[in-house]
């Protein structure tokens, strides 16, 4: 029954973890040893929002709720009239994994309803900040997550293959037939599910991110074949080969205003301590290799027993450290201007938060000022008021996705609330 329970864990926390304080931008000189705390399961407790609660923004910026009544929103796309696109999916739990976890007390942290593979549409038709148009844009999906329109064309990175439908902008739901151009590795080792796209700067290839299927490649380095890597593949699915690879779980990607360079959020390896692994915001060589299973921030993890390759002694640096296990899932630089001047190209990062540290932390949405086109030394605080009670381990909710309207506010979903909160710039 303890076996069962370890598997059930590594299942459904595959994007979580905890930090305290803010991003640090020196990693390995400041790591503590393995195992220099225990490895807890700290489950937080989801309680939601009460009606008029909602997150905190700085002085200066207005938090609203966007959207709400949602099935598990994870991910967002913006369609160029102004469309958004809300990919609703989760894990799937077999029956005896949902008893565990509510024996366990995780069920109180996460959704364990059977994912509703769906992807909804709204639309602001007059202006006024607030969709007043919601349609269901595609269903039927396995577990959907990365969304894209290239061309004549809409794409759906499900997680077991990269989907598109014949598409027209301004469409209120996809009616054409679709087809599956290129196949993801999924099965049962399948930890890291969700697969994220996005668009080469000049519109000629997709990125696609993958993450592993396990912890450390427990069940084999076999079984990880073009997992923790960012793929990249041509528009019609052909010229398949990794673009990158050694990154444990990328989710976010986005590309640094005024530069060719593209940037990813990365869950690192658990069960090594409260501060061991330090998720990490990477700028991503092509051909670079980050370190996955066997290395973290430039030291080997002693646990993995596959064969080290020659590709290790090739090992990249991982730019930021933003927290041992914070789940830093979405990312987008800010390349509006309804903001201040300070938050101009910088990098906004949604922190999911997780069940390894003994204290919560994580839950949040952080921002990473740029200059020149690199991270400056120093992270902060932007949305907060998720966490509820922190000795108690009571949350409101969890952000997954942020992205920028053309109107220059953020979106940020809260998946296990079920809501869209936007934040806006005072006038």
């Amino acid at each position: 029954m303890r076996y069962i329970f370890g598997v059930l864990i590594i299942i459904l926390y595959s994007e979580c973890g905890f930090s305290q304080g803010k991003p640090r931008t020196t990693l390995s000189d400041s790591l503590p040893a393995p195992h220099a705390t225990k490895s807890s399961m700290n489950f937080s407790n989801v309680i939601g929002w009460k009606t008029g609660e909602t997150p905190k923004a700085p002085e200066g910026f207005t938090v609203t709720r966007y959207a709400d009544g949602f099935d598990n929103p994870r991910w967002l796309y913006i369609v160029s009239n102004g469309d958004i696109l809300v990919a609703e999916s989760n894990s799937n739990h077999p029956f005896l994994e949902k008893i565990g976890a509510h024996i366990i007390g995780a069920s109180k942290s996460n959704s364990l309803r059977h994912s509703a593979d769906r992807i909804t549409l709204l639309r602001d038709a007059d202006g006024d900040g607030k969709p007043e148009v919601r349609n269901t844009f595609l269903s039927n999906l396995n577990q959907p997550f990365g969304m894209l329109v290239m061309g004549n064309w809409f794409y759906v990175a499900n997680t077991d293959g990269l989907w598109r439908y014949p598409y027209t902008v301004g469409q209120l739901a996809i009616t054409g037939k679709g087809e599956k151009i290129l196949d993801l590795p999924a099965g049962k080792a399948n930890r890291h599910w969700t697969r994220n796209l996005l668009a080469s700067k000049d519109g000629s290839k997709i990125y696609i991110a993958v993450g592993s299927g396990t912890n450390i490649a427990e069940k084999g380095i076999m079984n990880e074949f073009l997992r923790a890597d960012i793929l990249e593949v041509n528009p019609d699915g052909t010229g398949l080969r990794v673009y990158a690879s050694g990154l444990r779980n990328p989710v976010g990607m986005d590309w640094a205003p005024g530069t060719n360079t593209l940037w990813t959020v990365v869950n690192e390896r658990d069960e090594l301590g409260d501060n061991l692994v330090p998720d990490y915001f990477t700028h991503v060589k092509e051909n670079g290799f980050y370190g996955w299973p066997w290395m973290y921030h430039g030291r080997f993890d002693d646990r993995v027993k596959a064969p080290r390759p020659a590709v290790v002694a090739s090992y990249t640096t991982p730019d930021v450290d933003i927290g041992s296990h914070t789940a830093s899932l979405g990312l987008a630089f800010y390349d509006q201007k309804a903001f201040p001047q300070k938050y101009h190209h910088g990098a906004f990062i949604a922190q999911h938060g997780s069940w390894n540290r003994s204290t919560l932390s994580g839950y949040k949405v952080i921002f990473i000022p740029f200059s020149d086109g690199k991270p400056q030394s120093k992270g902060e605080d932007f949305l907060t008021g998720f966490i509820a009670e922190l000795s108690k381990e009571k949350v409101r909710g969890r952000p997954v996705c942020v992205i920028v309207t053309p109107d220059g506010s953020l979106l940020i979903t809260d998946d296990v609330s079920n809501v869209i909160w936007k934040v806006s710039a005072n006038k």
